[in-house]
Order: structure tokens, then C-alpha cells, then sequence
């Protein structure tokens, strides 16, 4: 049986196809297909190192900002696009497995920096070969100018995507 046409998704003339935004809803349901499959990835990975997913993707982001810069809570919760409350939580779990260390910051008592333990950085290591060979396998499809391309337009996306957050939370409050 055929259904009444299904109103637009969208407006934006750059992103209707013949004034269909079929293509627009097939790109976000391969978008979530993507994500779930990267998240069950990740989930993988956390569990070669006995680690729940979110708890890798903390420790894991800990060590490659902190290869860099000292990094406290904000570095990571703004690194991962989270709360600060959240990355709180987990470092404080990941202290408890004595995978994380704190430490009061050398130029500002009031800072926390956290690094990694040795016990941390020894399961990122026992997990790299793995993750090396699944991260080449999951982007084995781009070329380095479609990574670039793509690592720049995940970026704005998720900048827009705030937006639309706070337009949605307030379209919704005055509806």
C-alpha cells in the first residue's frame, strides 16, 4: 500500500536531490550505521584491555593530548566533546584501577593534570597492534585527501550539530 508523500526532512536547497531529501536520510542512516559499527570497534578494543568503551576512550585521549601539552579535565572533556562532569567520573574510576594518576599542575595549584600510569600505558601498548590493524582496515576506504576532507568536515559537523541542539532544545520549549 502507498503511503502519502512524507514531509521534507530538510530545507536547504544544497542538500535536496530533485527537491527529495532521500539522499539527506540515507547519509544520516549510514551515518549511525558507521557509528555503531565504530563504536562496537571501540568496545573491542576496551575489552582486550579490560576496560569498559568509554573508559579506553578516556584513557586513550589522556595519552595522545597529554603527548603534547599537560592535560586536565576540561583538555579531555573538550578533546572528546563531553562534559566535564563526565570525564571526572571516569578518571576517577580509572584511578581507582590505578590506570590514571593525578597530580596537582607545576604553575597552578588549583589544576589537576592527570597522565597515565604505567599499568595504563602498558594496556594501550598490549592493545596498539590490534588497533593498529582494525584502524587501517576500518578507514582503508579513504585516501589521505578524503581523510583530511572528512577529519575537517566531522569537525564543523559537530560544531553545527551544537547548534542545532540548542535550536532544537528551544523550538521544543516553545512548541
Amino acid at each position: 500500500m502507498k503511503q502519502d508523500r512524507m514531509p521534507l526532512t530538510i530545507n536547504r536547497p544544497e542538500l535536496l536531490i530533485d527537491g527529495s531529501d532521500a539522499a539527506f536520510r540515507r547519509l544520516v542512516h549510514d551515518l549511525f550505521g558507521f557509528l555503531a559499527r565504530h563504536e562496537t570497534i571501540r568496545d573491542g578494543h576496551a575489552r582486550h584491555i579490560d576496560l569498559a568503551g568509554v573508559d579506553y576512550s578516556v584513557l586513550i585521549a589522556i595519552a595522545h593530548i597529554g603527548a603534547d601539552q599537560d592535560v586536565g579535565v576540561k583538555q579531555v572533556a573538550d578533546y572528546m566533546h563531553v562534559s566535564g562532569t563526565f570525564i571526572t567520573r571516569v578518571v576517577n574510576k580509572l584511578e581507582a584501577l590505578q590506570l590514571v594518576k593525578k597530580q596537582a599542575s607545576k604553575t597552578d595549584g588549583r589544576r589537576v593534570m592527570l597522565g597515565l600510569t604505567r599499568a595504563g600505558l602498558g594496556r594501550l601498548k598490549k592493545l596498539a597492534p590490534i588497533q593498529r590493524q582494525v584502524n587501517d582496515v576500518e578507514f582503508g576506504a579513504l585516501s589521505q585527501s578524503e581523510f583530511l576532507l572528512l577529519a575537517g568536515l566531522i569537525e564543523r559537523m559537530i560544531i553545527s550539530s551544537d547548534e542545532a541542539i540548542r535550536l532544537q532544545d528551544q523550538l521544543i520549549r516553545s512548541a
